[in-house]
């Protein structure tokens, strides 16, 4: 690699049949800095044929991967044979970090169905990520230039992520956002914890879990000195913390809650972060737009604020 004074970062190129190698050739023929100091992971001869169409240069460094699925790949049709290549992809770029290789991995994005149709049984990256990492607590983050929300519920149907919810988990949330955003503040941050009910349960009139479960939680983690306040009603708090003026981060109770305020900002900035693991791991805020593969249509702006997240959270974690 050059640049060996600066770390480099892993890219996995995501499901193959999907924009991800698209997004990922665009981005990085408009950012010769990164694509200098970027090991992509993936089908060489899908990016040759990917770039060749695109009229653009194959990313500088790519390193082949050992799907276990031989079979053709047909792009904007998900199957079994791309969930596997997409899989191991995103194996063998963590590893890349996890060995000391490179300083932070950004995924491309994946189908959670093909993964399954590969049978790799993962909600999603996070999940794979925590495991891969050794089992570590890690919460989703969704981050733009306005507003960071964190989940406590990820990947799960909404009952379950409802009837699931309790104190230990908003608390760990919390901690992991704490520790995760102080040290790219350089100070403590300030969280805003959503309530689940609509006004936050007016009292206890439209539902209990804003008194039982998660004023509770708030407590706990203001007694371990995090500053959180709230609950909050969900229709107002992301207001309140837009600009990143009044609240660095905003603590979401399950998935929908926290990402459609983000994405309504506009996924064209929007990053995954994931906090709590031992590395850093960013991702584009948007899905495999299968509808598009192949039509040279995919935006690479995402992807490219989630590579310069990534080297700016290695910068400062250096620094």
């Amino acid at each position: 690699m050059t640049n060996r004074n600066k770390p480099a970062l892993t890219i996995s190129q995501g499901d193959p049949a999907g924009i991800g190698p698209e997004i990922i050739i665009k981005a990085l023929a408009g950012a010769a800095d990164l694509n200098a100091r970027c090991l992509v992971f993936g089908d060489p001869d899908l990016f040759a044929r990917q770039a060749a169409r695109l009229g653009l240069p194959v990313p500088q460094h790519i390193r082949a991967i050992s799907p276990a699925i031989k079979e053709p790949i047909v792009i904007g049709q998900q199957s079994a044979a791309s969930g596997d290549q997409a899989f191991h992809a995103i194996i063998a770029a963590t590893r890349a970090v996890i060995d000391g290789e490179a300083g932070a991995v950004v995924t491309a994005p994946i189908s959670k169905h093909a993964l399954n149709l590969a049978g790799h049984h993962y909600p999603g990256h996070t999940e794979l990520l925590a495991e891969l990492a050794g089992g570590v607590p890690v919460r989703m983050m969704l981050a733009n230039p306005e507003l960071r929300v964190v989940l406590v519920t990820v990947h799960e149907p909404l009952r379950q992520a409802v009837a699931g919810l309790n104190t230990e988990a908003i608390v760990a949330t919390m901690r992991i956002t704490h520790d995760s955003l102080s040290r790219v503040l350089s100070r403590a941050p300030r969280l805003a914890v959503a309530g689940l009910n609509p006004h936050a349960g007016e009292g206890g009139m439209l539902g209990t879990e804003e008194i039982e479960i998660i004023a509770p939680a708030i407590a706990a983690a203001r007694a371990a000195g995090i500053d959180a306040q709230g609950p909050f009603p969900p229709d107002t708090v992301f207001m309140q913390a837009r600009g990143l003026a009044r609240f660095d981060a905003v603590i979401a109770m399950y998935h929908d809650q926290g990402l459609i305020p983000v994405k309504y900002l506009g996924v064209e900035e929007g990053v995954n972060v994931t906090l709590g693991l031992p590395f850093i791991r960013t991702s584009p805020d948007h899905g495999t737009a299968f509808d598009i593969a192949g039509t040279g249509a995919a935006d690479p702006a995402s992807m490219l604020a989630a590579l310069r997240m990534a080297d700016d959270l290695l910068a400062s974690q250096n620094g």
